[in-house]
């Protein structure tokens, strides 16, 4: 049973349990130990990792538990976490390691895996090293110690693969783009792929200092760059988050375009070439109704997983999909990258932008929102307010209410000590209230 790990590895407030340099040293020894169960020589693993102040802390302590079971380590410094999975393959590593807590604020900190595939482990795989870290960990012998080496060249590795996903036969001259990267993982890759396919680039988010990740900018604040973008009159923005994994579009306008419009365009798009498999776009729970209509109305089947990206992909191997995402801006397109890529999804927007002479304003809203509301509750260690009576009635209540007219969807975070509630109904006064019922009994039992 997993207790570590969550929806997207480990993760929490840098200098805490379970983010502490000792967990992360017994965490890679564990890991070590896990993809050396044959004993032999010559495994490796990469590890990448954002621009956080703590990252420095955690590659080390990483470093040190994966050398002392006998793994190579390849550091790869700052890159985004598709990044990572692309050169797990592609250098043959048995492992593969993203620290990072993506769109968190600095303080926090997170470590994802990936394995040899270039996939994110599954529940089963990180319940096995778990089990190896709560027992006696099988260190090398001395001899057997692994070595560490610096990649210097791991972004431009990762730069020339996104700028491969775009058409050869295409360019992005005469386009004005504002990128933010967040301060963020991609503050130097993304800005030079955009340039390189001839864009003029207009980069915000791209000085960071070890504290300022996703700090009024990126892809869950995009405010700056939407002011950016009509300043300067700019034809796009794209908003990447800190470790680049999900995007969000910013049309003409500055007007926001999430994941699930983005995924609506560009499921469309390939179903019309017939290069969505299965005629069918894999999506969380969490994404809207009007995208569900949406794609029906053109024959496509939306299959609805679990929220976070790495049940999105389950979902995708084990049907033979090849695009997949969620609202909050992770897509998944398997005929490039084995993991969210912000920059790729952007670059596919592009290419719809180049290839019809549409504006991102046309292309970026695809179809009418349900009217949607989420609210989140912070909750305390140790607690479950959604076990206590009086919310399981607000509950129940709610569902009653909106039957045949709306959906209602209540978890807890996967990453944060959030209850997270949402709802859906054209009628958005009773939308309200079912939703503030709820938060209020929430909000009363924590």
């Amino acid at each position: 049973m997993r207790e570590l790990f969550g929806t997207d590895g480990v993760r929490g407030t840098a200098n805490k349990h379970p983010m502490t340099a000792e967990m992360a040293l017994r965490l890679g020894a564990a890991a070590g130990r896990y993809f050396r169960r044959d004993g032999s020589a010559a495994h490796r693993v990469v590890i990448g990792k954002d621009t956080r102040l703590s990252g420095y802390m955690f590659e080390n302590a990483l470093t040190a538990g994966f050398t002392s079971t006998g793994m190579n380590v390849l550091l790869l410094g700052p890159v985004p976490t598709p990044a990572v999975g692309l050169l797990t393959t592609s250098m043959r590593a048995d492992v593969g390691v993203m620290i990072s807590a993506s769109h968190n604020p600095h303080q926090d900190n997170g470590i994802k895996f990936f394995g040899p595939d270039g996939f994110k482990l599954s529940d089963e795989a990180e319940a096995e090293i778990e089990a190896i870290l709560d027992g006696d960990i099988t260190l090398a012998a001395a001899e057997n110690i692994g070595r560490a080496k610096r990649i210097d060249d791991g972004r431009f590795r990762y730069v020339e693969r996104a700028k491969s996903t775009f058409p050869s036969a295409l360019r992005l001259d005469g386009l004005k783009i504002v990128i933010d990267c967040a301060n963020g993982a991609a503050y130097r890759a993304a800005p030079e792929v955009l340039w390189e396919l001839g864009a003029e680039v207009i980069p915000v988010g791209v000085s960071p200092d070890g504290t300022n990740i996703n700090q009024g900018c990126g892809s869950t604040d995009t405010a700056l760059a939407a002011k950016t973008v009509r300043e300067h009159g700019a034809d796009l923005g794209i908003c990447l988050d800190g470790d680049a994994d999900r995007v969000m579009i910013l049309d003409e306008t500055g007007t926001l375009a999430d994941g699930d419009q983005i995924m609506g365009l560009l499921a469309s798009r390939w179903a019309s070439e017939d290069r969505l498999s299965g005629n069918t776009l894999v999506a969380t729970v969490m994404s809207n109704l009007g995208l569900e209509r949406h794609l029906a109305g053109q024959g496509i089947t939306l299959h609805r997983t679990g929220v976070g990206d790495r049940y999105v992909v389950e979902a995708m191997r084990k049907g033979g999909f090849n695009m997949g995402g969620e609202q909050s801006g992770h897509i998944v397109m398997t005929d490039y990258t084995t993991t969210g890529d912000g920059l790729i999804a952007g670059l596919q927007f592009l290419r719809e932008m180049v290839e019809t002479g549409k504006p991102a304003s046309t292309l970026a809203h695809q179809f009418a929102r349900v009217p949607q509301l989420l609210k989140n509750v912070r909750y305390g260690d140790g607690a479950d307010p959604l076990g206590q009576a009086p919310v399981q009635a607000a509950i129940r209540d709610a569902e009653g209410r909106l039957e045949g007219t709306g959906r209602l969807l209540i978890r807890k975070s996967g990453t944060e000590p959030l209850i997270r509630v949402m709802a859906e109904c054209e009628d958005e006064g009773l939308l309200s209230a079912v939703v503030d019922g709820i938060v209020s009994e929430v909000e009363a039992a924590v």
